[in-house]
């Protein structure tokens, strides 16, 4: 057993290498995404434009379930993820509003 452990380590430090690798990459794309939606908020406000919209909302999440789904990926979780991501995002959006007051 320990045999089989040790000649492991290689493999699994590249996996984990590439998952470090991946990780990043996901929070670059979070951070580009968020001021993308920064953007949106600030546009809102300006437009005084409900910070929600649900049909935009309803939209994503079946368009990333499908996605989800060619991407072999459990639609259920991402569905869970973008939800709390515009949560997040919609939170964005009141504060900018109520800057922007």
């Amino acid at each position: 057993m320990l045999t089989h452990a040790i000649d492991s380590r290689p493999e699994l430090a590249a996996l984990r290498s590439s998952i470090d690798n991946l990780d990043a990459s996901l929070i670059f794309i979070l951070s580009e995404r968020f001021r993308l939606t920064r953007k949106v908020g600030e546009l809102k406000a300006h437009h005084k434009l409900p910070a929600a919209d649900g049909a935009r909302e309803d939209f994503q999440i079946a368009r990333l379930r499908r996605l989800a789904e060619e991407a072999q990926l459990d639609p259920v979780f991402a569905e869970r993820f973008l939800r709390f991501i515009i949560e997040e995002v919609i939170q964005h959006h009141r504060a900018a509003a109520g800057a922007d007051a």
